[in-house]
């Protein structure tokens, strides 16, 4: 049986015991261990792109393991800083862009930049959580969509910013019971579904996020409990199989019509 909120539970009990699980693997010991020892020495945005082992722990750090390739695009949001709301990582919907920026502030801090506790121990700290959520991920995937989600609810103040991240819109999405093929529709026009069916607000409180997480979980696990019975032949044949896709089924159906409580 899946069970995503229990896991879900079952790790965020004790975030700081689940945390210290992850750092002491050797390779996330040994690839933190170097960030560490060797991040001070940093003094330019050059020096950062040239070190590709700090660079790119950095960034999956930060969740942009996939914009590593883009260092023209990165040394553009590192050298405009954050201090103006006209800034490039200012104007980019990705708020991931601007918490980069931030603990990396070589336009306000220059070669004291990476001395700062954002770029140190708070950006290794990041990359033990991202880590722990990819490696939940492994096992189940929408145990990481919830950890992730969780982690990132308090700063989501649009629909645009669920938008802009494909993990944030994931959740959005199955927990309101909305078909992935949505996401081809105009994007206001998605911004404004959203907007009419949560109040974003919700997400500063954390017993709301919660409610939304689980909500999300018994969404996700109903949905993947039925896709498993409906592609696996031998299930199709297993006496009351059809009955047991139905009440998935009744349950998904009876989920979607649920409409998130303000």
């Amino acid at each position: 049986m899946l069970s995503t909120i229990a896991d879900y539970t079952r790790l965020t009990k004790d975030m700081g015991k689940s945390l210290t699980q992850v750092a002491t693997q050797p390779d996330v010991s040994r690839d933190t261990d170097y960030f560490l020892r060797h991040i001070g020495n940093v003094k330019t945005i050059d020096d950062f792109l040239k070190d590709y082992r700090l660079y790119s722990y950095a960034m999956k750090a930060y969740g942009l393991s996939d914009m590593t390739y883009a260092k023209a695009f990165m040394r553009k949001v590192l050298t405009e800083g954050i201090a103006s709301k006209d800034t490039f990582a200012n104007k980019l919907t990705d708020t991931r862009y601007r918490q980069f920026a931030a603990a990396f502030n070589f336009a306000a801090l220059g070669d004291k930049a990476t001395q700062a506790t954002s770029a140190t121990t708070g950006t290794a700290t990041e990359y033990v959580t991202q880590t722990m959520e990819e490696k939940a991920g492994d096992q189940n995937e929408g145990l990481r969509l919830a950890l992730y989600f969780t982690r990132k609810a308090s700063t989501v103040t649009t629909a645009y910013q669920i938008l802009a991240d494909k993990a944030l819109t994931q959740v959005v999405q199955t927990a309101l019971g909305l078909p992935a093929t949505i996401s081809s529709a105009d994007i206001d026009a998605q911004a404004k579904m959203i907007a009419d069916k949560i109040d974003l607000t919700d997400f500063q409180d954390p017993a709301k996020v919660t409610k939304f997480v689980q909500r999300f979980a018994a969404m996700w696990d109903s949905t993947q409990a039925q896709s498993d019975t409906s592609t696996n032949p031998a299930l199709v044949l297993i006496a009351g199989a059809s009955t047991s896709a139905s009440m998935d089924t009744d349950m998904l159906s009876k989920l979607q019509n649920i409409r998130f409580n303000r």
